[in-house]
């Protein structure tokens, strides 16, 4: 048994559909179900017993707790967060409140749920914490890639947030030995992705002829990681990472903004045409760049690949393939996720760029 925080998410619900495909066991999966938690994210598992929903706050201590005794878990794989730059330029509080206070509440409920077992349930137990490249800052672009020894530089209330949070998780292993391991991920692309992000965005926007904005001059870099990779990537963590450890995964996919747009915009070109629309991209469109939008980022991945053997799979172009496919053989999906309050977002960060 593992527990999960915001496994309703884009990338927790992919973990915990991997996790059940690959390993197997029970997931309880604690999510609160903002915006972005979606349980049609988990439709597949609707009657499966190995997986147990509870709609619920990390910031629920009470809650927590009752989990940890009832279930007992060998792991925490802690995904609950507040995720988007933009969002957190408009809005810090959140920010502060689930990344920051929510990661102390679940650490002090852990803390004291793995100070009561016994010493070999204390020797096996691990709680996973999953973080973000954006937390080293920015790049330009000659510098050597982020490592795990990059001093943290974040430039966005986001970023800033999970930094505290990363800290937290370091400091409770270090005062109270918990056994904990940390992975800073790039940026994630694939299936179930809310499309506030840029890649289902593009498709969504494309799709119904609107425009395709792109910030600043489309120049800024970023390495893309296809969300299947970066599952495999926390489950080797998990089964093989050494307690107290960081370890940062990359898809060894550099790309600007505008390369990713105008490759979305080829493979709906090839599946999906439009005789309105001779190319896609001609809906590009360039508006006024966010604030402090940094300008690059890069994983060196290569401590998980010696000492846990893990590597991405999938190539940016077929893994791109594949999201491009999926979301338009979901539009039902589609369709749940684009709420008022998905669109009420839309209007607030681009109306007047």
């Amino acid at each position: 048994m593992i527990l999960v925080t915001g496994g309703a998410g884009f990338i927790g619900a992919n973990f915990v559909l991997d996790w059940i495909a690959h390993e197997g066991t029970p997931v309880v999966n604690l999510d609160k179900l903002t915006y972005a938690g979606n349980p049609a994210n988990l439709a597949s598992l609707q009657n499966d017993a190995r997986h147990i929903f509870v709609k619920g706050d990390i910031n629920d201590r009470a809650l927590v707790a009752d989990l940890l005794k009832k279930h007992q878990p060998h792991a925490i794989v802690h995904f609950a967060a507040e995720s988007h730059v933009d969002r957190s330029i408009n809005g810090p509080g959140e920010f502060v409140q689930t990344n920051v206070v929510g990661t102390f509440s679940l650490l002090e409920e852990t803390r004291a749920y793995w100070s009561g077992l016994g010493d070999a349930e204390k020797a096996g137990f691990r709680f996973l914490h999953v973080s973000t490249d954006e937390v080293y800052g920015s790049l330009g672009s000659n510098d050597p890639a982020f490592s795990e020894t990059t001093a943290y530089a974040p430039n966005s209330p986001y970023a800033a947030s999970k930094a505290g949070s990363d800290h937290l998780v370091r400091a409770y292993h270090h005062t109270y030995g918990l056994p904990v391991i940390t992975t800073n991920c790039s940026n994630n692309y694939g299936p179930l992705q809310f499309p506030e992000k840029l890649i289902p965005l593009m498709i969504l926007n494309a799709l119904a002829g609107k425009p395709l904005p792109v910030y600043g001059d489309g120049r800024n870099v970023r390495d893309w990681l296809y969300v299947g990779d970066h599952c495999a990537g926390i489950r080797a963590a998990l089964a093989r990472g050494k307690p107290g450890e960081t370890y940062n995964i990359g898809g060894n996919s550099e790309k600007t903004n505008l390369e990713v747009v105008h490759a979305v915009c080829a493979i709906l070109d090839e599946l999906r045409p439009n005789s309105l629309i001779t190319h896609y991209s001609s809906l590009i469109t360039y508006v006024k760049d966010r604030p402090g939008h940094d300008w690059r980022y890069a994983i060196d991945a290569g401590k998980i690949r010696r000492e846990l053997g893990w590597e991405p799979q999938e190539r940016f172009d077929s893994g791109l393939r594949k999201t491009v496919e999926w979301y338009l053989a979901h539009p039902e999906w589609v369709d749940s996720v684009q709420t008022g309050e998905y669109r009420k977002w839309v209007d607030a960060n681009y109306a007047k760029r």
